[in-house]
């Protein structure tokens, strides 16, 4: 995902408004400008911080948790022992392999990120209220007007904050700043159904359209995920269906014949492909996580295509990336 700038949400490091009585507040844990990947024409892309799912490829794993998430740049360190002295719970301590958290105590309070001179540790995630985030999209409205562009709301997953989606969707509506919802599809029926209302395009992330090896590799069952999709396509919404391309999971010649089939059996007509890449392998590190896939590697370029004309046999049209 392109971004020439990014709002930097370390806690402390951009300042706090206290929000009007009855705003709402939600946690976001980045704000990309200029993206030209998320919808139509120049766009801003609101990163909602927490997601129902788990899948093995995830390349931003900063914004599972639906709490702030403590980042650790081990090559940034000093070993000055700033943020041990700080630490109000005992969280970070220092021993052969140098300093270092223990996960099970650390709060992600942030208390070592404003005490760390070298910029080692980043907390990923921040509360931010309904105008705080309206005046970040406002900024580049000049681009939206002149590219059709807008907004992109983004995730984690959005629906797990319905109400501070809501306020956002109809306060971009009252300034006429188009919409973009990105989703995996994994939310209460009637709430999506609702919401949709205020959303001028969807971008419906589809995983596996296999039940078990979605349960598998994605953390969940998909049966909501295919029901909500199936709801959503009856209400001739704008939907663009994104299909991560990963190899030896989901790029089986039955499995894709299944989802275009399935997709194509509910009038859809847009497919993105998005090739499988490791670019987000150095977050897992850094959030002291395991990565589940660190050998595979990207679809060649004949798979991808042999992929696409699957797709648009069915009538798709097929764009390979966002």
């Amino acid at each position: 995902m392109a971004a020439i700038n990014s709002v930097d949400i370390r806690e402390g490091s951009v300042a706090r408004t206290t929000p009007e009585p009855g705003e709402h507040v939600g946690l976001i844990f980045d704000i990309r400008r200029y993206s030209v990947h998320d919808g139509p024409g120049i766009r801003t892309t609101v990163f909602f911080k927490g997601c129902p799912l788990a899948c093995w490829w995830c390349h931003n794993p900063e914004g599972r948790l639906p709490r702030p998430s403590l980042m650790f740049t081990e090559d940034r360190c000093l070993s000055c022992g700033e943020c041990l002295a700080v630490c109000p719970h005992g969280a970070i301590v220092r021993d052969e392999r140098g300093i270092h958290t223990q996960p099970g105590v650390c709060r992600a309070c942030g208390t070592c990120v404003d005490a760390c001179p070298s910029e080692a540790r980043e907390l990923a995630g921040r509360w931010m209220s309904v105008s705080e985030v309206m005046r970040e999209i406002e900024k580049d409205r000049v681009f939206y007007d002149e590219s059709g562009g807008g907004v992109t709301f983004s995730g984690g997953e959005p629906l797990a904050q319905p109400r501070f989606l809501e306020a956002l969707l109809e306060a971009s509506a009252a300034r006429g700043i188009h919409t973009v919802v990105e989703t995996c599809g994994f939310a209460d029926r009637d709430l999506l159904l609702r919401l949709s209302e205020k959303v001028d395009m969807f971008l419906f992330d589809l995983k596996l359209f296999d039940a078990a090896r979605h349960r598998t590799y994605v953390g969940v069952s998909n049966q909501t995920i295919l029901a909500n999709l199936e709801a959503l396509a009856g209400k001739t919404k704008t939907i663009v269906i994104r299909y991560p391309v990963i190899p030896g999971i989901n790029d089986q010649a039955e499995e894709i014949k299944a989802t275009a089939d399935f997709l194509s059996g509910l009038g859809l007509t847009r497919i993105d492909l998005l090739p499988y890449h490791q670019t987000g392998v150095g977050k897992y590190r850094r959030l002291n996580m395991a990565y589940r896939l660190p050998e595979l590697e990207s679809p060649s370029p004949n798979d991808l295509q042999t992929i696409a004309q699957a797709f648009s046999r069915t009538g798709m049209a097929v764009q390979v990336g966002g």
